[in-house]
Parts: C-alpha cells; sequence; structure tokens
C-alpha cells in the first residue's frame, strides 16, 4: 500500500481563508494525488474541533447506457468524461464514505456496499481499521438514503445480520416509510422489489434503529438537511456552521465530471429528477455562500472539497 506522511501542517488562518475559505486554521494530512489515496484508502482533515475521515470503498466501473442520463446524449456524456481527463470507456462511480470524530462520538455517514455489489467494491471495513479507527468505536451510523451503495454495508449477506448492532442507526422518516410501505411494490420497477423486500426484512426489526423528520438536528453538532429527489428522503447533514461547516452531500449529485459541471442532466438513479435538480442547485449555492467544505459520495478520493460557480454550471475543487 502507498503510505504518505502523516505529519499534519497547518494552514496560518489567513492562507486558510484563501485557499479553502475557512476562518480557523485548518489541519490537513499530506497527500499526492486522488490514486495514492485511493491505495492508501483514507483521507483525513480538521475544521474547527471536528475530524473528517473519508473512507474509500472501491468503485464501480459502470457500462456505458444511453439511457443513463435522460437528457444527455451518450457522445455528450463521453466528452464530459474526456474533458475531465477521465476515460470514456465506461463510467467510474466510486465510493465514498464519510466518518467524523465530534463530541466524543464517531458517526458513520452511511455504510458502503458490504462488498455485495460491483466486483471492485467491498474495502471499507479494511480501509476503517488503516485510517486507524476499530468498527466498535463508531456509535452512530447516519444513513442518508436507502440505495443498496449506501445501506447493505449494515447487514451480512444471506442472513441479513446487523453488521454495527452496538450503533445507532438513524434514518430520514420520509426515507423509511417510502421503502417499508405495504403497497411500496406496485411503484418501483422490478429491479428495485428485491431492496424493498430487504429493507422491510430488516430495518423494522432492528431495535437501535432511529427515525427523523425535516431539518432538524439528529444527534448532538449534526442538523439534517432534506435533500428529496434522488430519493423520496434522501437528505443532507451540517456538521458545524459558517465558515466552519461540513455538508454531506451524499447523492445530490452523481461523479463532478458529469452532475456537478452540468447540474441540469437527470441521472436515471434520480428518482424525482426535477426535485434533484433544484436540490444539488440549492445546495451548492448554499455551499459556496457559506464557504462550506463539502463531501460527496461517488467524488472519489479525497472526498472532499468545495464547490465553485463555473459558467452555467458549477465546479468541484478537491482538498487534496
Amino acid at each position: 500500500m502507498a503510505t504518505t506522511d502523516r505529519r499534519t501542517f497547518m494552514l496560518s488562518a489567513g492562507a486558510s481563508a484563501a485557499a479553502f475559505g475557512l476562518a480557523r486554521q485548518l489541519a490537513i494530512i499530506p497527500s499526492a494525488n486522488a490514486a495514492a489515496l485511493e491505495d492508501q484508502g483514507f483521507y483525513k482533515f480538521e475544521i474547527g474541533d471536528t475530524e473528517v475521515i473519508t473512507v474509500y470503498d472501491g468503485q464501480w466501473n459502470k457500462p456505458h447506457d444511453p439511457n443513463f442520463i435522460k437528457n444527455a446524449s451518450l457522445e455528450e456524456v463521453k466528452a464530459a468524461l474526456e474533458k475531465a481527463g477521465k476515460s470514456s470507456e465506461h463510467i467510474e462511480i466510486p465510493f465514498t464514505i464519510t466518518i467524523v470524530r465530534t463530541g466524543g462520538r464517531t458517526i458513520m455517514f452511511d455504510a458502503g456496499t458490504g462488498a455485495q455489489l460491483a466486483p471492485t467494491a467491498g474495502r471499507l471495513a479494511a480501509n476503517i481499521e488503516a485510517a486507524g479507527i476499530s468498527t466498535d468505536e463508531i456509535d452512530t451510523v447516519i444513513v442518508t438514503h436507502f440505495h443498496p451503495d449506501h445501506i447493505f454495508g449494515l447487514m451480512e449477506k444471506g442472513t441479513n445480520a446487523e453488521i454495527y448492532p452496538n450503533a445507532e442507526i438513524i434514518v430520514p422518516e420520509a426515507e423509511y416509510a417510502f421503502w417499508t410501505d405495504a403497497g411500496v411494490m406496485s411503484r418501483l420497477p422490478e429491479n428495485r422489489q428485491g431492496l424493498a423486500k430487504r429493507i422491510q426484512a430488516t430495518f423494522p426489526k432492528w431495535s437501535n434503529l432511529t427515525r427523523f423528520e425535516g431539518e432538524q438536528e439528529v444527534t448532538p453538532g449534526v442538523v439534517a438537511i432534506p435533500a428529496h429527489g434522488h430519493t423520496p428522503g434522501h437528505t443532507a447533514f451540517a456538521i458545524g456552521d459558517g465558515n466552519d461547516q461540513i455538508l454531506v452531500m451524499a447523492d445530490t449529485t452523481n461523479i463532478p465530471a458529469l452532475f456537478v459541471r452540468n447540474p441540469g442532466w437527470h441521472a436515471a438513479f434520480d428518482m424525482a429528477a426535477d426535485e434533484a435538480e433544484a436540490t444539488r442547485r440549492t445546495l451548492f449555492d448554499r455551499a459556496i455562500a457559506d464557504k462550506a467544505i463539502i463531501t460527496g459520495y461517488h467524488y472519489g478520493m479525497p472526498g472532499a472539497g468545495r464547490i465553485e460557480k463555473d459558467g452555467s454550471g458549477y465546479a468541484f475543487v478537491p482538498l487534496a
């Protein structure tokens, strides 16, 4: 595994503001580039009193599908990938989990693929350990929405046994209500019905699962931001405020090369495309106004950075 210098360096308050739009000092573990961080498996930085660790769970090399983006052609998709310096042979969709240590707690947002999806995914457990975190330390798991790459890491393959039985699992009520509704099967395409069945076989039986509604503090220091559209209850989260703020954006967009640059593109994964577009524009504008750092589930390593306006779209500027 590639190694990096784990000594942290401190930016002066002035340099922090210039580089990252932060009011206080920011400590970052230096990294060479995204490929090195994927090999390392994690990335760490601090903002205020919060330590943030993004952890790599692998990626899915998605074959091209002309229906993947409803309002863009396959040629436009390939051109956007090439413009971003990425291969146009397929679409690389990485999985990156955000963990924060704050107030004496270790909080994980979503739980990864559980090695139950793409053949190159399932690295979360090993990379959490590489980051110096024991899975037993994770006392809270906050779920942004119920797509498989976000929740299958909560349950064992085959048995559905709970992987984090001693942690509080916090989920959006709107998301829970949709997937556990008795009539949901009639509203889902066939390829999503198995997911609903698995959710209904697990979540309602877990005594450590807590539901919340709307915009509220779901655990001390973490505020939910309804971000519906991708799914009926998709939720983003804010830690801190103002210039010392982290926004965990989950699937507000898929990969930046396509959907940050082109916020009006509608992905097949978004259940309500117009609502999802409105949500991402609102959250991106909020991140810019607040000079907040964001994390994105499909942004690849380091998984954290800032959003900037770029013509009719936006640009994602990674921290490393």
